[in-house]
Parts: structure tokens; C-alpha cells; sequence
């Protein structure tokens, strides 16, 4: 039935049907016992029973073919005469079942109900034709108006409510793709940024140090194997970004030396955390090219995380010159703490703080603070993580 179990579709108008049953015989025979009338409370059940219930295996077609057949603006007239000839054809059957129920009209003779089939005093299979005439037209504007046009109404409301929402899962879906693309364009952006930045530390090292410029390019093998294993994934645990780092670090203190000293400060509760992939070591390549590297007797690098309740705390700390102003008195930032920017608010949204001041003591520190989220295995398709971000 297009986008809806069948059974739930008989199962909701038995139940729906059977409620009204009860509901119309509780009535009748609070009426009927108001009158000093010796009608039963189970004379009066079946008597609703054959009237209302005989609706329930009509009502699963009669949704089937609205949902198959739904007016529109377009086609409202032809949808309006296929509809009409339908609900016809729909009091007829519901005369029908009704006729074949022992409930099905009240003989005035015989002082009871009787069948439109069964002669229940002869005790034979009769068909009197006459009861079925009068039920139909006796039912016919009834049927139409009490329970077909409803019927109708409620499968144009599900099939308005189907299309909302599709509208909306694609809708969705679209904004998923779009931020998936703009992460990926952002994070291509740190690559050959990184990758330049250490392609020109090497060749500095070359004419001074060739055995140091050689262990660095195969730090930096291992580092771009690590990166291109790693090419689509947007999230990944700290532990793997601090290895990453960790093999950012042994390059530079290939050509610092003794002059860059690294400090790690992090929390055991923090190494399963999901992070942005590629978010430590930007943060990292700016303070040591603007901080440690601007110091002849070179300087220290923290590296902190902490929790605090449902947040992740990071923070990059150097104690060198500090903020390099311009012209103008803007803090410099590179596009390696730009796209760092983008990428968490494209992540994150408003749930996510990005800071850079001066250290107290001297030096620049970056804080960031994201959503902690602790999960021992990350999903290979983690832009879902990265969108369910976005969506909360």
C-alpha cells in the first residue's frame, strides 16, 4: 500500500472500527433502557456489530485505492466521478456483508432480527432480496458520507504527510551531501598545505643536513601513507590524530632540534574521543612556524586535552613572540587555522567554541572545545557521525 505495512493497514481498521462498535452500542443501550425498551445489551452489540464492523475489510481497499487514485488539482474531476462510481460500488458491499449477518434487519412479524439469507424459522438458505433493497437505500448516503469520504480524507492526509516527509529526507539528504563535499574540499586543503610546508622544510635541510633532510622524508612517507589511508574519513579518535601528530612532530624536530620541546598533557579518559581528522596538526604546524621557529633558542609546545561533563577540551599552547599583528591590528591566521575554523562549524554548528589569544607568560594558545563523544569503534562511513552533529 505504498509506503505503509498492509497489515498495519487491516490491523488499525478492525481495531479503529471495532472501538466505534462499542462505543455506538454502549450508547443504544443507554438510550434504549431510558425508554423502559427490553432490548439486550447483546441483541443491541450484534446489531452494531452487523452495522459498523462490516466496514473494517472494506475500509484496507477503500484507503488502497485513495492512496492509488488521490484527487488532485489536476485531475480533481475525473478524480471526483472515479470516486463517486467507487462508493457506490462500496454501499453495495457493505449492504452485502451486512445482509449475510444474522443482525441485518428488524422483523416486525417475527419480533427480532433476522438475516437477508437464512430463513432462521424454516431453517433454509433463502435470499430475500428485499431486505438488501432496503438496506441499500436506507445506508446508501450513510455509507458515502459516514465512512467512505472519511476514509478518503485520511489516505489524502497520509499521502500529504508521505510527501512532507520524503521532502524532507531529501531535503536532508542533499544538506548531507553538500556538507560532505564542503568537508572534503576543506580538508584537501590541509594536505598540500602540510604537505608544502614539509616538502620546503626538507630542501632547506638538504644543503645543510642530508642525512637529517633523508630520515625526514621518510617520516614524511610514513605520514602521507597514514594520511591516504585515512583520505575520506572526517572523524577519527584522538589517539590516531596524536599519532599523526606525534609523526608531524619527529619532522620538525628533525630541523629545530634541541630548540622544540613538545609537552603532552592528556587526559586516558580522552583517547577514544571523537575529532575532526586533521584537526591538531594545523594547530600544531602554526605555532611552531610562528612561535617556535621565531625564537633563536627555540621554545615549547603543550599539547592538552581534558573533559569537562559532555565537552572536549584541546588546546595548542607555544610560549614564542605571540600574535604577529598587520597593518590593520588583525590577529594573523593562516589557512591552516581558517579551514580549521570552517571545518568545525560546518561539523558542529554552534556547539563548538574556537579560540586563539595570547598565553598568559607570553606565546599564542588555541582552544577548542567540541561535544565529547567516547565510542570504542568509529563506523567507516563516519560523515553519518558528522551530520547527526549538525542535526542535533
Amino acid at each position: 500500500m505504498g509506503g505503509i505495512q498492509s497489515w498495519l493497514v487491516w490491523a488499525a481498521s478492525f481495531g479503529a472500527w471495532m472501538l466505534v462498535v462499542l462505543a455506538a452500542s454502549v450508547e443504544s443501550y443507554e438510550w434504549w433502557r431510558s425508554r423502559g425498551s427490553a432490548l439486550s445489551l447483546g441483541s443491541i452489540l450484534g446489531l452494531e456489530t452487523s452495522q459498523i464492523l462490516t466496514y473494517a475489510p472494506l475500509t484496507p481497499l477503500v484507503f488502497a485505492l485513495a492512496t492509488r487514485f488521490p484527487i488532485k488539482k489536476e485531475n480533481w474531476v475525473r478524480g471526483a466521478l472515479l470516486h463517486l462510481s467507487c462508493s457506490v460500488a462500496f454501499s453495495i458491499a457493505h449492504v452485502t456483508l451486512r445482509g449475510l449477518t444474522p443482525f441485518a434487519a428488524w422483523d416486525p412479524k417475527a419480533r427480532g432480527f433476522v438475516s437477508g439469507v437464512w430463513n432462521s424459522q424454516a431453517h433454509i438458505f433463502e435470499i430475500k432480496w428485499h431486505i438488501f433493497e432496503n438496506l441499500l437505500f436506507s445506508n446508501l448516503v450513510d455509507d458515502i458520507t459516514g465512512a467512505y469520504v472519511p476514509i478518503v480524507l485520511v489516505a489524502q492526509a497520509f499521502l500529504y504527510y508521505r510527501r512532507l516527509r520524503d521532502r524532507e529526507v531529501h531535503s536532508a539528504k542533499l544538506e548531507m551531501q553538500l556538507a560532505k563535499s564542503h568537508l572534503q574540499t576543506l580538508k584537501s586543503h590541509l594536505r598540500p598545505h602540510f604537505l608544502f610546508n614539509t616538502m620546503h622544510s626538507i630542501s632547506a635541510l638538504m644543503l645543510t643536513d642530508v642525512n637529517a633532510a633523508d630520515r625526514m622524508m621518510s617520516r614524511l612517507s610514513d605520514l602521507l601513507r597514514m594520511s591516504f589511508e585515512n583520505n575520506r574519513i572526517q572523524i577519527t579518535g584522538l589517539n590516531r590524530e596524536l599519532e599523526f601528530v606525534n609523526g608531524y612532530l619527529e619532522i620538525e624536530k628533525i630541523r629545530l632540534g634541541q630548540r622544540l620541546n613538545v609537552v603532552l598533557d592528556i587526559a586516558p579518559e580522552t583517547l577514544d574521543a571523537h575529532v575532526p581528522s586533521l584537526l591538531l596538526q594545523p594547530l600544531v604546524e602554526n605555532a611552531i612556524r610562528h612561535g617556535i621557529a621565531k625564537l633563536s633558542s627555540g621554545g615549547t609546545i603543550w599539547i592538552v586535552a581534558s573533559q569537562d561533563g559532555r565537552d572536549l577540551h584541546l588546546q595548542v599552547k607555544d610560549n614564542g613572540p605571540g600574535l604577529a599583528k598587520l597593518n590593520d591590528g588583525r590577529s594573523r591566521a593562516g589557512l591552516g587555522l581558517r579551514t580549521t575554523r570552517e571545518r568545525l562549524q560546518t561539523l558542529y554548528g554552534n556547539k563548538h567554541t574556537f579560540e586563539i589569544s595570547s598565553a598568559a607568560g607570553g606565546g599564542v594558545e588555541v582552544c577548542v572545545t567540541i561535544p565529547f563523544r567516547d565510542e570504542p569503534q568509529l563506523s567507516k562511513d563516519d560523515e553519518v557521525f558528522a551530520m547527526s552533529a549538525i542535526a542535533e
